[in-house]
């Protein structure tokens, strides 16, 4: 048994609806007024072309200035921060050289020296917004510590910080470096002995 052909032929589009709202009628059935409305609409059609594009290119020109002021922003934080620091390098290298000849009660106003230096340095990076982070004696917090090691015992509380290796940093919220740490461990129990029989 055949199945009838379910294709019927399908009226011409211009046939089936002409002057049908965003499908124009071939030009010798439209009225004027037709005519009309469709040229207002194709200016209309431009016009927003055109703004489309100029909120493109706007958009675009937005997007290298944002980049090019954050590029700068940084340029100028980075700048002020080496400036702040030039000193800190200047007096290093006093230190250096003044190290050569040192003996006896000059080895003691180098180390003074030295000492100044570093603090020196560490008011300007406090000043930035760095913070050092403590982690000796204190419960071992794995955002903020890197543990190398444990260490078995018996009098320190597990979980613990029994030695702080290398300090961590954060700036602000942020953390730059952990803070690397010898963490406490309960000691291995030795195996029970069994009764004497």
């Amino acid at each position: 048994m055949k199945k009838a052909d379910s294709h019927t032929p399908k009226p011409d589009a211009q046939q089936a609806a002409p002057g049908v709202a965003g499908i124009a009628a071939p030009a010798a059935e439209m009225t004027p007024e037709q005519l009309a409305d469709l040229k207002v609409r194709a200016a209309k059609a431009d016009e927003h072309w055109d703004r489309l594009l100029r909120t493109a290119a706007d958009f675009e020109n937005f997007k290298k200035r944002a980049a090019r002021e954050r590029q700068e922003a940084a340029q100028s934080a980075t700048a002020a921060l080496i400036h702040k620091l030039l000193p800190v390098l200047d007096h290093l290298e006093m230190a250096q050289s003044a190290a050569q000849n040192a003996q006896g009660d000059k080895l003691t106003a180098l180390q003074d020296g030295i000492a100044l230096i570093q603090q020196q340095l560490r008011g300007i990076l406090t000043e930035t917004g760095l913070e050092e982070v403590d982690a000796n004696s204190q419960p071992f917090d794995p955002t903020l510590h890197e543990a190398v090691s444990q260490l078995e015992i018996a009098d320190i509380p597990e979980g613990q910080v029994v030695q702080q290796i290398r300090k961590g940093y954060k700036m602000r919220d942020r953390l730059l470096r952990p803070a690397t740490v010898v963490v406490a461990k309960k000691p291995a129990t030795p195996p029970a002995t069994p009764p004497d029989a």
